[in-house]
């Protein structure tokens, strides 16, 4: 199993009152220590609003920041966890994760979910369809985006659906990874969410989960590979979890080797004492490494 960090970007709260410059400044500074203590992957949320309840503190957005952290990292992988399909146009979000992929020579993975923070879809004029239709949207979102991913320059996206269509769209360039750029649809649905995993993605992410009860999940998302024929060994599981810092040093070594042991790919936590300094992030990685995740070699 590997682990990812959720880059600080002042969603819950670990921003409040500070200076927008030395808030940006202190997540650079976690991006190079991510890199450089061999964590897995970098991840930022997809919203606009603190949580739990808006107020007027720092969320940074998650396209500008990423693409501008692609191009501060050297090694780690980076993605959303997860955009809110419905705050773009899926082909709009086809062509900015290409050019992300471009600009982190290939690093970048697609991480997509319905949403779910009513107060930011009002504020910001989205609406706030019921839950069955921001699915409906997942799902013809899923189809433009594979098609616009798809490899070979020729290669034009058409797609028609209820919520979403192209036409004889181009997308160039194409993202370097190959066979394609990954995608992670993430949520806890089985009926819905876990079916469009199974049919269009090459990850699942879990939010939340204790371990008991992911063991009980994993059977039915292997039901899902198996409903359209996929080998479920092909659709890697991951979890993300909820804080990295709010338990203590064995806990989150047990909690972590649980994970493991159920053959989860990997967990993606946010450290809020990561804005504090190097410490909370070294810790992390020391307890990684004592539960048996995989990190690469530190570097100077």
């Amino acid at each position: 199993m590997k682990a990812g960090i959720i880059a600080p970007q002042g969603w819950t709260g670990e921003y409040d009152g500070w200076d927008a410059s030395a808030a940006w400044d202190r997540t650079v500074e976690v991006a190079h220590e991510v890199d450089r203590l061999g964590f897995d992957s970098l991840w930022h949320f997809d919203h606009f609003h603190t949580f739990p309840e808006p107020n007027d503190e720092i969320t940074f957005e998650s396209f500008t920041a990423l693409s501008a952290l692609a191009a501060l990292t050297r090694r780690v992988r980076l993605g959303h966890i997860v955009i809110c399909t419905a705050f773009r146009n899926p082909a709009l979000t086809a062509k900015m994760i290409s050019t992300m992929d471009i600009v982190s020579r290939g690093r970048i993975e697609l991480g997509i979910g319905a949403g779910w923070k009513r107060d930011e879809w009002l504020a910001y004029g989205y609406g706030f369809p019921p839950t069955r239709e921001r699915l409906a949207t997942l799902a013809d979102h899923l189809e433009v985006i594979s098609a616009m991913l798809r490899p070979g320059r020729a290669d034009h996206a058409t797609f028609e659906g209820n919520r979403a269509r192209v036409a004889d769209a181009i997308n160039v360039p194409k993202p370097i990874q190959q066979p394609r750029l990954p995608i992670m649809v993430g949520g806890n649905g089985p009926e819905v969410t876990w079916r469009l995993a199974a049919r269009f993605a090459d990850e699942l992410n879990l939010d939340g989960p204790s371990p008991e009860t992911t063991a009980e999940w994993l059977p039915v998302i292997r039901s899902r590979c198996e409903e359209v024929g996929r080998d479920p060994a092909s659709l890697r599981v991951s979890v993300h979890l909820w804080w990295g810092d709010a338990v203590g040093s064995a806990e989150r070594v047990d909690r972590l080797g649980r994970y493991a042991d159920l053959g989860i790919s990997r967990t993606m936590e946010l450290v809020r004492d990561a804005t504090l300094g190097p410490d909370a992030l070294e810790r992390y990685a020391e307890d990684c490494r004592a539960a048996g995740v995989e990190l690469a070699p530190t570097t100077a």
